[in-house]
């Protein structure tokens, strides 16, 4: 597509959006009584107008039921998160069985590792991207140490190339085959959270296996963002938090993955009652069984009023037709992001931004990292200060994410004219 830098051409593409429609279903933050152009997704979701309708039908089943909502009601709490699973599969490339709504992110990869990492005799090592979200770092960290290993022998960083931002892929092979026998874990993000980079998981599994390592990944980015196939891809497990691209609500509830090829085998794990046998729980006997696919890592309760509000998006996502349509989009906004960027910077005569972000849209989900090369702070406080709301990661990246379901071409268009505005001011040109 040959891009344009005005609004005509912005207004014309959202006119033939087969998606502009679900904009209207989001609430945006206001200042001053006046919308943001929100770009943030990638951080926190905006709220579903209909999260409250949802929420209040289980309020309201909880005010008529109380303790019977369990059983009672048109979704009785008991076998509600089955008709999450139903909706959740699809974004991940899965089967229901395969899956499970459940804890939060950072608790899910803890109870994952009991069961995937491990170590034995040489083999205790585990591999991930360096400089991956700090969460990540802490949870691996206190996961060897509790295995009796010290972090820094027993966890292995690949970083890029000296001069370069991304992670090469033959790199990251490359270091999976050199420590092949000692590698128990391969642990890498979906997407980095800091460059936006979409790691090719298919060949990092791939060589994972060869080397007879597990494979599992944090798709905290790349949920609900760009198409996953968990299951073809044979990957071991994955875990999500849902609050960023599948609009949850803050702290949100989390998401499983746990491939059917483990079903059947003897893992350990952390039980609780909830992950019991679903027909014979409240028997309330000795002797943990788990309950047949991804269900059997449950722990606690139902957590309902998260989960509700995860339905309420999931339902959203359903009626867009899932990933594969919101992923054209999103690789039309970033690459028109990419251009308006490109064009301030040639309106600016000096490259004050550059992003980071892999130029290749199948390397990248919906968001591009911005490094600035002056000022970075202040302009990003400007840009809040002209109603565009992105996020900023130390020491200089400005982060935006135009998410399909409720941003527009018109927001990027207007986000271009306020950042150059912005950047004339602050950088005196």
């Amino acid at each position: 597509m040959n891009f344009e830098n005005n609004l005509a051409f912005a207004k014309a593409q959202d006119d033939n959006d087969s998606l502009s429609k679900f904009r209207d279903q989001f609430l945006f933050p206001k200042s001053n009584g006046k919308d943001f152009i929100y770009l943030c997704g990638n951080s926190l979701g905006l709220q579903p107008k209909v999260a409250q309708e949802v929420l209040k039908g289980q309020l309201d089943n909880w005010a008529n039921y109380a303790v019977e909502g369990w059983f009672e009601g048109k979704e009785p709490w008991m076998f509600y998160h089955k008709e999450l699973k139903k909706l959740m599969a699809p974004l991940v490339g899965a089967s229901e069985a395969e899956v499970c709504p459940m804890n939060t992110l950072t608790v899910n990869l803890h109870l994952l590792m009991i069961s995937f990492y491990q170590p034995k005799g040489s083999r205790y090592k585990i591999i991930m991207e360096g400089g991956a979200f700090p969460s990540d770092q802490y949870a691996l960290e206190s996961q060897v140490r509790f295995r009796g290993y010290d972090p820094k022998d027993a966890i292995i960083e690949v970083f890029p190339r000296e001069g370069e931002e991304t992670l090469r892929t033959e790199d990251i092979i490359a270091q999976i085959k050199e420590n092949g026998d000692e590698i128990a874990l391969v642990l890498f993000g979906g997407i980095n959270y800091y460059t936006g980079q979409w790691f090719d998981m298919k060949s990092i599994t791939e060589a994972g296996h060869e080397v007879g390592a597990i494979v599992g990944f944090d798709l905290a980015h790349a949920a609900g963002n760009v198409p996953v196939k968990l299951h073809d891809w044979d990957i071991d497990f994955a875990c999500w938090c849902s609050y960023k691209y599948q609009n949850s609500g803050p702290g949100g509830i989390s998401g499983i993955f746990v491939h059917e090829k483990h079903f059947k085998s003897d893992l350990n794990r952390f039980a609780g009652w909830w992950g019991y046998q679903e027909n014979k729980r409240f028997k309330m006997e000795k002797g943990f069984i788990p309950e047949a696919g991804a269900d059997g890592w449950q722990i606690s309760c139902t957590q309902v009023m998260p989960m509700a509000l995860y339905h309420a998006s999931l339902q959203i996502f359903e009626s867009a037709g899932f990933i594969e349509p919101l992923r054209n989009k999103s690789i039309t906004l970033t690459s028109y992001l990419e251009f308006i960027i490109n064009q301030v910077n040639k309106d600016l005569g000096v490259e004050q931004y550059r992003i980071i972000t892999p130029e290749n849209p199948a390397d990248r989900g919906a968001q591009l990292s911005i490094i600035a090369k002056e000022k970075g702070k202040e302009i990003f406080d400007g840009l809040i200060a002209n109603h565009v709301l992105g996020d900023w990661r130390e020491p200089d990246v400005i982060r935006l994410s135009p998410i399909p379901l409720y941003n527009s071409y018109e927001d990027l268009y207007l986000t271009g004219k306020a950042l150059l505005e912005v950047s004339k001011k602050v950088l005196a040109l």
